[in-house]
C-alpha cells in the first residue's frame, strides 16, 4: 500500500486495514527481537550452555535467521553488568521500528489508545531504555522485557498491550476477497459497486502481462465506501473511488501530467466533472517530489449507471501502467502527439501497450525496419517520415494489436517479429502504390495529348476548320500539369527513400508527355489542305500510341496490386510490358511509312516537314513508352521475388 500518497490526500481511512496488517506484523517480529535480547543475556552469562538461536521464530515472522543467530552466538559480557553482542545497535533500532508501527496502527483506529501508547513510548526512551548502541546493561534488558507489576511499565508490557488493541481492530476489519478486491468490514449495499470495479479491472487485468500492480483494497469509512488501487509501481500513482450511494468521486494521482489527461480522456462518454490538474509536493514523490492531482466527479441517475462508471474506472487502469514508457517509444517513430493518440486508441480498443513493451519495445520495431527495409528507412528515421503519417499510425497500431494477441495467445516472439516486419513491407508497398498512381496519372495525361492531336487531324481530313492555337493551348497546359504532378512525385521518391525505379517510371511518362506535347504544336502547323494520305498515315500513328498510353496505364494499375500477391496482376503487368514493345515496333513501321510516302509524292516543303516532324514525335513518344515497360518489368519482377 501507497502510505504517503494515500495520507497526502486525505483518504487515511482506507489505510487502516493495512496498517493493522503491518502492526500485527511488527509485533511478531518485535517478540522474536526481544527474545534474541534475552538469549543473548544468557548465553552471555553461561557461554558453555547450548543457545537456542531462535531460527524458526525469526524466519516465521519474516526476520533474516542469520543474524540474530550472530547475535546470540557472538554476545559476551563486559565486566559484570554489561552486555556486546555484533549487530546489537541494528536489533535495538529496529525493536524501536517495530513498536512506531504498531503505535501508528492503533492510533489509525483508536486515536486516544495511540497518543497514550505513544506517551507510553517516549517515557521508555526518555529514560534511555532503548538507546542504540552496542552495547546494553543487562539491568536495561531486564526493564525492557520484564513484565512484573512492581517493575513498571516495560517495552514488553507496552507491546502486549498494543497486541490487544490491534487484534480488536482485525476484528472490526474482517478481510475478505471479493472478485480479487481485499475488503473490509463492507455493508450490503457496498458489494455491488466494489462487484462492478473488480469486473472492470478483471476484464482488462491480464493486458498488464508480466507488470506487477492492480492490486485493489475496498472498506466502508465515514459513511461511504473506499476503493483504492495502487496501479503499478510508481509512488505518487494510486486511484482512490469513494461511494455514497450513486455518486462517485474519483481522486487521482500522477507524476506525469499528460498521463494524467490520458486518464480522464477515457472517460468522455460519461457525464463527469473533473477538476484541473493541480501540482502538488510531496517528499519523496515523483523525481521533483511533486505529484499532480485531479478529482472527478460523476452523479449517476441510477445505481446501474453508477456500476457502469465504476467498471469503466477499473477497465481503465491498466492502460496506466508504463504508459509514460509506451509514448517515449511511440515518440521516436511518429510525432508527440500521434503517440498519445495512438495509445488512446489502444486503450478503447482493448488492446493497450505492455504487450509491445514486454516483447522488445524499441528492439521488436527496429528489427523489423532493420530486417525490411534497411535500404529504405534510415538510422535515427521516424516511420511518418518514411511512409507517411497516416500508414506509420496505421503500423505501429498493426504491431501494438500483433504484440498482444501474440502474448494472450501463447505464440512466440518469433512469430509476432515476423508479423510485424511482414505488415511493414505491406506499408512500404503501399507508399510505392501511391508513387505509382501518381505515374498513373502522368499516362493519363499522356493519353490526352494524344486524342487532342488525332482529333485535330480528324478535322483536318473532314474538311473542317482546326484551331492550332487552341490545340497548342490545351496541350500546353496539360504537358505543364503533367509537369507538376512528374515534380512532387520525385519529391516523394527522395522523401520516403522510395525505389529508384519508380523515379525512372517518372522520368520515362515525363519525357513521353514532353514528346507528345512537341507533336500537338507540330500539328498545329499543318497546312490545312494537307494530302489525306498523309493525314491518314499520322492518324494511324496516333492511334498506336494511343494504345501504348492505354497499355501503359493497365501494366501500371496492374503492377500496383502485384505486391498483394494476386498472380493474376503480375501476369496482366508482365503482359502489359510486352505490349508496349508491339506498341513501339508498329510506331516504327507507321513512322518509316508516313516518310515514305512524304519522300514519294514531291509535297511542298512545309508539308513535307511537318510531316515527318510529326510522325517522329509520336514515334519517339513510343519508345519513351517501350523504355517504360522495361522499367516495369524490373520493378514487378522485384516484387514477385519478394
Amino acid at each position: 500500500m501507497k502510505t504517503q500518497i494515500i495520507e497526502e490526500l486525505g483518504q487515511g481511512d482506507i489505510l487502516l486495514p493495512a496498517l493493522v496488517a503491518e502492526g500485527l506484523a511488527a509485533n511478531d517480529r518485535i517478540k522474536v527481537r526481544m527474545s534474541a535480547l534475552q538469549a543473548a543475556a544468557h548465553h552471555a552469562q553461561e557461554p558453555g550452555r547450548p543457545a537456542s538461536d531462535l531460527g524458526v521464530e525469526s524466519q516465521t515472522a519474516g526476520i533474516a535467521a542469520a543474524g540474530i543467530a550472530a547475535l546470540i552466538g557472538g554476545a559476551h559480557l563486559i565486566g559484570q553488568n554489561r552486555l556486546a553482542a555484533p549487530g546489537l545497535a541494528e536489533l535495538m533500532q529496529n525493536i524501536q521500528d517495530d513498536a512506531a508501527t504498531m503505535i501508528r496502527a492503533v492510533g489509525a483506529g483508536a486515536a486516544s489508545e495511540g497518543s497514550k501508547a505513544q506517551a507510553r513510548f517516549e517515557a521508555i526512551r526518555a529514560a534511555g531504555l532503548l538507546d542504540a548502541t552496542g552495547e546494553i546493561e543487562m539491568s536495561r534488558i531486564a526493564r525492557l522485557t520484564g513484565v512484573t507489576e512492581t517493575a513498571g511499565d516495560s517495552l514488553h508490557r507496552l507491546v502486549m498491550d498494543l497486541h490487544k488493541q490491534l487484534n480488536r481492530l482485525a476484528v472490526s476489519c474482517a478481510e475478505e476477497a471479493l472478485d480479487g478486491a481485499q475488503v473490509f468490514g463492507l455493508h450490503g449495499e457496498d458489494r455491488a459497486a466494489v462487484a462492478a470495479f473488480m469486473k472492470g479491472l478483471n476484464a482488462t487485468r491480464g493486458l498488464k502481462f508480466s507488470h506487477p500492480g492492480l492490486d485493489t483494497m475496498a472498506m466502508r469509512a465515514a459513511g461511504r465506501l473506499l476503493i483504492q488501487n495502487d496501479i503499478g509501481t510508481t509512488d505518487a500513482h494510486v486511484v482512490v473511488i469513494a461511494v455514497k450511494k450513486n455518486a462517485v468521486t474519483v481522486t487521482y494521482t500522477d507524476v506525469h501530467l499528460a498521463r494524467a489527461k490520458f486518464f480522464i480522456s477515457l472517460f468522455d462518454k460519461f457525464d463527469a466533472t473533473w477538476s484541473g490538474l493541480d501540482r502538488h509536493t510531496a517528499a519523496g514523490l515523483g523525481e521533483d517530489n511533486s505529484f499532480y492531482l485531479v478529482t472527478g466527479q460523476y452523479e449517476a441517475g441510477n445505481a446501474a449507471d453508477r456500476n457502469e462508471f465504476l467498471a469503466a474506472a477499473g477497465a481503465a487502469l491498466v492502460f496506466l501502467i508504463d504508459w509514460n514508457k509506451a509514448r517515449k517509444l511511440l515518440r521516436t517513430w511518429v510525432a508527440k502527439d500521434d503517440a498519445a493518440r495512438i495509445l488512446e486508441w489502444a486503450a478503447r480498443q482493448r488492446i493497450g501497450h505492455r504487450g509491445l513493451l514486454e516483447l522488445g519495445g524499441n528492439e521488436l520495431l527496429g528489427s523489423a525496419v532493420r530486417n525490411a527495409a534497411p535500404s529504405r528507412i534510415g538510422f535515427g528515421e521516424r516511420l511518418d517520415q518514411a511512409l507517411g503519417r497516416t500508414a506509420a499510425i496505421d503500423f505501429l497500431k498493426a504491431s501494438l494489436r500483433a504484440s498482444t494477441e501474440a502474448l494472450l495467445a501463447g505464440r512466440s516472439v518469433r512469430t509476432v517479429r515476423d508479423q510485424i516486419e511482414a505488415d511493414l513491407m505491406r506499408h512500404l508497398d503501399r507508399v510505392d502504390g501511391t508513387l505509382l498512381a501518381a505515374v498513373l496519372r502522368q499516362i493519363g495525361l499522356a493519353h490526352d495529348l494524344v486524342a487532342a492531336v488525332a482529333r485535330h487531324l480528324a478535322a483536318l481530313r473532314a474538311g473542317q476548320a482546326a484551331d492550332g492555337a487552341l490545340l497548342v493551348q490545351r496541350c500546353g497546359a496539360i504537358e505543364q500539369k503533367a509537369d507538376r504532378i512528374a515534380l512532387e512525385g520525385r519529391k516523394e521518391v527522395d522523401r520516403l527513400n522510395a525505389r529508384p525505379l519508380i523515379g525512372q517510371l517518372i522520368d520515362r511518362a515525363e519525357e513521353a508527355v514532353d514528346e507528345l506535347e512537341q507533336a500537338a504544336f507540330i500539328a498545329s502547323l499543318l497546312p490545312e489542305r494537307s494530302d489525306p494520305s498523309l493525314l491518314a498515315a499520322l492518324a494511324e500513328l496516333c492511334t498506336v500510341a494511343a494504345t501504348a498510353t492505354e497499355v501503359a496505364a493497365s501494366g501500371v494499375a496492374a503492377a500496383m496490386d502485384v505486391p498483394e500477391g494476386r498472380r493474376a496482376d503480375s501476369e496482366d503487368a508482365l503482359s502489359a510490358v510486352m505490349r508496349l514493345i508491339d506498341a513501339e515496333h508498329a510506331a516504327d513501321t507507321c513512322e518509316r511509312a508516313a516518310t515514305a510516302l512524304v519522300f514519294r509524292s514531291g509535297f511542298d516543303v512545309a508539308t513535307s516537314l511537318s510531316v515527318i516532324e510529326l510522325a517522329r514525335a509520336i514515334e519517339r513518344a513510343t519508345d519513351r513508352f517501350a523504355a517504360f515497360g522495361h522499367l516495369l518489368r524490373r520493378h514487378i519482377m522485384i516484387d514477385l521475388a519478394a
